[in-house]
């Protein structure tokens, strides 16, 4: 089935003998004797089938009918990144078979899939939750289509470096999938409009992943639409999205109080007006009589990771007071997540443990002397 490593009847049975040598001449499962490798129980094989790579799933589910039965049935998850030629064909082949897929990675180093393969999978995956279609670039608006209708269940939709979408396309398919929650649109340049933005905020209001580094038509509109619409977000990269401004951020801030990672890198438009605006964010997003408690847990809430390298505008006064605020955001060695790098006017700014580590380094030499 898959070229040249299909598993043969004769490899099974020689398999088969050398385990009956080491049980002493029969195998028993659950009190059944075992004397070919087809009796094995289905419930056993699917466990066996969780030990060992994808390729040697789809070999094994050419086996024997029996087999092919049981782990079209069992199998929900599926990974074909190891494909490296004709990937669409195999697509093709296996979507009518592997109808109970939840989770399908289809990353590629160099681009294979087709718009009827992606077909092929709306067609028969309807349960489909999770799917990684990164560096697709050869599907246009028709797959997206194809999805809105075939999978509306989608939860993880991974599209970074398809390039070729639009924004049209990527509207409709967010009308279709409200369930949505990580959305990948890295380098979607077209798909990724403030137009597209706004459809998200209308339809996706469970979202809590999104990423859209290097989409440059993203703007101001799109991102307080998310932020509106999709209270519940916690991860957004705007890496490279030149456009943004304070506004953007300051949206995030005041309607997203569960935001753990921001990426704003590249982001030159960006000023101390947004850092301030995160620095506040806990004490307006969270209810007075709830300010004591929720020291004690500062750790556990609150921004974990913010990326500000390259906006040169900050001062260093903002940052500091955004550093202060979240006690998660370091920037001694090893545990990096205040990530300020090219901006060389904040080199003063350290996070708790940093200057914790710089006074007891200096009692120490001070008591050496």
């Amino acid at each position: 089935m898959v070229g040249k490593e299909n598993l043969k009847t004769e490899d099974l049975n020689l398999c088969f003998e050398k385990l009956m040598m080491i049980g002493g001449g029969e195998v028993k499962i659950d009190g059944r004797v075992i004397t070919d490798w087809k009796d094995i129980p289905m419930e056993l094989l699917l466990q066996i089938l969780t030990l060992v790579d994808d390729r040697t799933v789809i070999i094994a589910s050419g086996v024997c009918r029996g087999w092919r039965d049981a782990i079209c049935l069992g199998l929900t998850r599926l990974s074909l990144s190891w494909c490296n030629k004709n990937l669409n064909n195999l697509v093709l082949s296996l979507a009518p078979k592997f109808t109970r897929l939840q989770t399908l990675i289809l990353r590629q180093d160099k681009p294979q899939l087709e718009d009827n393969a992606v077909q092929s999978i709306a067609n028969f995956f309807r349960d489909l939750q999770v799917l990684d279609l990164s560096k697709s670039f050869k599907l246009t608006d028709r797959s997206l289509y194809a999805l809105a209708h075939g999978c509306p269940n989608l939860t993880r939709l991974n599209i970074s470096g398809c390039s070729a979408f639009s924004d049209i396309a990527l509207e409709y398919l967010v009308g279709f999938c409200p369930k949505m929650k990580v959305l990948n649109l890295c380098g979607c340049s077209r798909a990724a409009s403030d137009r597209a933005l706004q459809a998200i905020g209308r339809n996706c209001s469970e979202l809590q992943c999104l990423n859209l580094g290097w989409c440059e038509e993203v703007g101001d509109v799109g991102v307080m639409s998310l932020a509106y619409g999709c209270p519940d977000l916690r991860i957004v990269d705007l890496c490279g999205c030149v456009q943004i401004t304070d506004d953007s951020v300051v949206a995030l801030a005041n309607r997203c109080p569960r935001l753990r990672s921001l990426g704003l890198y590249y982001c030159q438009n960006i000023t101390d007006k947004a850092m301030y605006s995160l620095a506040q964010s806990l004490v307006k997003n969270k209810p007075a009589a709830m300010w004591e408690s929720r020291k004690s847990r500062s750790d556990e809430e609150g921004l974990k990771t913010l990326n500000i390298s390259q906006c040169t505008a900050l001062t260093p006064s903002a940052v500091q007071a955004v550093c202060d605020s979240f006690p998660s955001l370091h920037t001694c060695s090893g545990r990096h997540s205040l990530i300020m790098s090219g901006c060389l006017n904040l080199t003063s700014v350290h996070c708790a443990c940093a200057v914790q580590a710089h006074r007891t380094a200096t009692a120490f030499a001070h008591s050496a002397h």
